[in-house]
């Protein structure tokens, strides 16, 4: 099964947690990932304490792992900030990768990873393709990527087939979730 993840934008905004809430319900996501590096652990609380309770098995966490813990989310991501799951997590793990040869040594380790950029960024300035297609191809017949393997990196809405075909076993968008 093909999985959209939706990645919060990195700073907080009013009607943030029913935006989140309404890409849920309508089936915009599977998940969604709240990312907010510089964030502390009272804001991420207040925010997921104004998402839904039905919807917070669908969420994950990149900082404050704690909470995933207390409120019963679906998972955590790694980062550098965070490169461990919290002590005795049993749910969802995922990381980021940024080459093949990461995809590679990692994917076996947790629940899927993702790979970016695949297209020029729409949030981040001057973040562009790091992959050829002809890249993608061996990969995908290689078996680096795989249904574990979630492309990420001006992935759009519009984009979601492509990415599918290409091979990913999911998505992962930022930019295109949060125009207005």
């Amino acid at each position: 099964m093909f999985t959209t993840i939706i990645i919060t934008r990195p700073t907080f905004f009013d009607g943030e947690a029913a935006r989140i809430a309404e890409h849920l319900r309508r089936g915009n996501a599977n998940l969604v990932h709240i990312r907010k590096p510089d964030s502390t652990v009272e804001d991420v609380e207040r925010l997921l304490k104004e998402i839904p309770h039905d919807l917070r098995c669908r969420l994950v966490l990149h900082d404050h792992f704690g909470l995933a813990v207390r409120y019963g989310l679906h998972g955590a991501h790694l980062n550098s900030r965070n490169p461990l799951p919290p002590e005795g997590w049993a749910g969802s793990v995922s990381r980021s990768c940024h080459d093949l040869k990461e995809i590679a040594e990692w994917k076996e380790h947790y629940n899927y990873v993702s790979l970016s950029p695949i297209f020029d960024s729409i949030s981040k300035q001057g973040y562009r393709s790091a992959f050829k297609k002809e890249e993608i191809r061996k990969a995908v017949a290689d078996g680096v990527i795989d249904e574990k393997v979630y492309a990420l990196g001006g992935v759009t809405f519009a984009r979601l087939a492509a990415v599918e075909a290409m091979g990913f076993g999911g998505a992962m968008i930022l930019g295109d979730a949060w125009r207005e």
